[in-house]
């Protein structure tokens, strides 16, 4: 099991910028795939990106393609956020693969983290 505690959420203006972080515990964090989703309220909880144990591939879903970058080091694995528009307002969940290799199916990601708010607005 793999502990995770997500933090860099906040209240931004449209256009601006925030990077999420998510620090990982316990199981050996670098042998495994890392992702992001978010759950904007009355929606289900969606993919918004993932890496690949090594760093090596990326996924993401098409909204945030270009706006967003997912990275990561040896302890941590983080969401780069640009062009933020009020549709990306959600909270914003770091989630710990089975797998090393990055994947956009839900099901592959067993740890989750308690979330941190986006709020996009002016």
């Amino acid at each position: 099991q793999v502990q995770l505690v997500e933090s860099g959420g906040g209240l931004v203006q449209p256009g601006g910028s925030l990077r999420l972080s998510c620090a990982a515990s316990g199981r050996t964090f670098s042998n495994y795939a890392m992702g992001w989703f978010r759950q904007a309220p009355g929606k289900e909880r969606e993919f918004v990106a993932a890496i690949s144990w090594n760093g090596d591939n990326t996924y993401y879903t098409d909204s945030v393609k270009v706006r967003f970058t997912i990275s990561r080091d040896n302890a941590k694995v983080y969401l780069q956020m640009h062009s933020l528009n009020p549709e990306d307002t959600a909270v914003y969940y770091c989630a710990g693969s089975r797998y090393r290799a990055a994947t956009m199916v839900r099901g592959a990601f067993y740890s989750w983290g308690q979330g941190t708010q986006v709020t996009v607005s002016s």
